[in-house]
């Protein structure tokens, strides 16, 4: 999990300075170490360090390296630690070829005992050095470049991106199962696994599907697919609004991005409208439905659970992505499988799919990125149109997800008028901003705990369980979100003078908010203390987190603003950095 670029100028500019621009605009993808390398009079020179792209540019000076072709690297660790000998990029061992890589290379140690055999040395412990060497191995032997990179991906196994930059002053981008995008600009040439990364030089861009290769060179560039057979792939004109991701007056994405969700709430789907209809008619006909996810769009799934029983008499099984292979004999053609993601390329989703796709089932899906594989791997799909989200622990991204599911309610029952009462859950959403003072308090109280636990009941509980997940995520407080009916069943032990307990508590109708207040009373018993998320005030509260009064179907949409809230700011009280929690990334893409 990490981002890679490519750059070749057909200028005489050197390229490390946008190259450092780059990886910092991508650092979300990965952000334990960085690395470049550049081509200058024929000789490949390489800085690479520990830490994020801004101190290892003030440490090594990343941004001096001279040449006009270049590639750069932003890591997130699997093989091997957090070193610099790990850091991307990793040249050959005759210092001819240098990659940066995305994804696994799941047979690396054979290959690696093979190329030692032949002489090839190795500095690192990564997966990705056998991709150089290999590489050059397979030249070394008379192979011409497009040659050379058919036979080094036969003998690759696992899913995966990389560019190799070579002394000749070409790129060679392969994409297989990760994302690759190449970019067309006035200036030169990108590869990138992210548009956010060369965003403001390009006009034009071309995504390279799977098992496809792209040769780049200063006059142009050529794309096979792995069997060697010329592609021709229609460049697509770049969104403009790609280049303008800044934090603007806000001292963190996160926190800019809670704030976007007063705008983002109403923006959900409306440049999927069309689609809607195709989305609905294969849901409303399918005998069997399945939600995938994984993290937060796995909350979301839970969500839908809940939610659409009532209205559409479809019953909804969530299936957690990564564990969608235990599930053999429930898909089949009469299946439909949604699967839900905010970047669209994360491992374990695009697995589930492909598993139900061979099953023959129906694939839909709501994704943020409508470019993503997981697009392409749709027969229908709803984008979020929420723009990028950046803070690596999810916020606009998840109410975006829930109010799709609300304007897929209202298909099958306009009488809900969902869309008309959308403008209330937004008002709402705006009250909870204006006063954050509560929150803020509560994380000032709650900076130095190592436990909280939250409970809620029906749809409330997966917004429990979104709030732990937050907190976790942020403030690296261990955070369990659980069913309030199951607090005799076990959590009830853990209750002390310790401990503190979230409620999440609207009183709506009667069907969660009473029996909660009879949690509540066995957790103060045992000398907890007790938080409450609710539109009403009441004595047992030890704390207060006001909610506004809405009708009881939306609750989800707002419940969920205190709990980002309150993660953003225990994780300023307890000095982390909201924006990189440690050991997340953003696009999970290795299982």
């Amino acid at each position: 999990m990490c981002s890679i670029i490519g750059c070749i100028h057909n200028s005489n500019l050197d390229v490390a300075n946008v190259l450092v621009e780059s990886m910092g605009k991508m650092e979300y993808r990965g952000y334990d170490s960085v690395g470049l390398a550049t081509l200058s009079d024929r000789e490949i020179l390489i800085k690479k360090g520990i830490g994020r792209v801004s101190h290892v540019n003030k440490e090594l000076s990343l941004n001096e390296l001279k040449g006009e072709i270049g590639i750069g690297h932003t890591r997130w660790a699997t093989h091997g630690g957090v070193t610099q000998s790990n850091a991307h990029p990793h040249v050959c061992a005759r210092s001819e070829i240098a990659v940066v890589h995305n994804g696994i290379i799941e047979n690396y140690l054979d290959l690696k005992n093979q190329l030692k055999n032949k002489g090839m040395t190795f500095k690192s412990d990564t997966d990705t050095e056998v991709i150089p060497n290999l590489l050059s191995s397979i030249i070394i032997e008379g192979n011409d470049l497009k040659n050379a990179v058919i036979k080094t991906v036969s003998k690759l196994t696992g899913q995966y991106s990389f560019i190799a930059m070579l002394k000749d002053k070409s790129l060679v981008g392969v994409k297989n199962h990760e994302p690759l995008i190449l970019g067309l600009g006035s200036d030169g040439y990108y590869l990138s696994s992210d548009i956010l990364g060369f965003a403001k030089h390009v006009d034009k861009v071309i995504y390279l599907d799977d098992e496809q290769f792209v040769i780049v060179n200063p006059s142009g560039y050529t794309i096979y697919d792995f069997k060697g057979n010329l592609v021709n792939l229609i460049p697509t004109k770049i969104s403009k609004t790609s280049e303008n991701v800044e934090k603007g007056k806000y001292e963190h994405f996160t926190i800019k991005e809670i704030h976007e969700q007063t705008s983002t709430v109403l923006q959900s789907g409306i440049e999927s409208l069309d689609e809607f209809d195709t989305f609905f008619n294969i849901l409303k006909t399918s005998k069997r439905v399945y939600v995938t996810g994984s993290g937060t769009s796995y909350n979301t799934a839970l969500v839908a659970k809940y939610l659409f029983p009532k209205i559409t008499g479809i019953s909804i099984e969530p299936i957690m992505s990564s564990e969608m292979k235990f599930f053999d004999d429930c898909f089949n053609e009469d299946t439909t499988l949604v699967a839900i993601s905010q970047s669209g390329e994360s491992t374990d989703v695009l697995n589930a799919v492909a598993f139900a796709k061979e099953k023959n089932s129906k694939i839909l899906s709501i994704v943020n990125t409508t470019t993503s594989s997981l697009a392409k791997a749709s027969d229908s799909f709803i984008g979020l149109n929420c723009g990028y989200e950046v803070g690596v622990a999810a916020t606009k991204s998840f109410t975006s997800q829930i109010t799709i599911l609300y304007r897929l309610l209202e298909k099958f029952d306009p009488s809900q008028k969902i869309s008309s009462q959308l403008n209330s859950v937004v008002d709402a959403i705006s009250k909870i901003l204006e006063n954050q003072k509560p929150v803020i308090d509560i994380s000032h109280a709650l900076k130095n705990i190592n436990n909280l636990y939250i409970l809620g009941r029906g749809v409330h509980y997966p917004i429990a369980k979104e709030g732990a997940l937050k907190i976790k995520e942020l403030s690296y407080i261990h955070a369990e979100g659980f069913a309030a009916g199951e607090l005799k069943h076990g959590p009830l032990a853990l209750m002390d003078e310790d401990t503190y307990v979230i409620v999440i508590n609207p009183k709506d109708d009667g069907s969660t908010y009473a029996d909660n207040l009879s949690n509540i009373s066995e957790i103060k018993s045992r000398g907890a203390k007790i938080i409450g998320v609710s539109d009403e005030f009441n004595q047992i509260y030890d704390y207060w987190i006001p909610l506004p009064t809405l009708p009881k179907l939306f609750y989800p949409l707002i419940e969920t603003i205190p709990f980002q809230l309150m993660a953003y700011y225990l994780s300023i009280e307890r000095g982390n950095d909201p924006d990189y929690p440690r050991n997340l990334a953003k696009c999970v893409t290795v299982k």
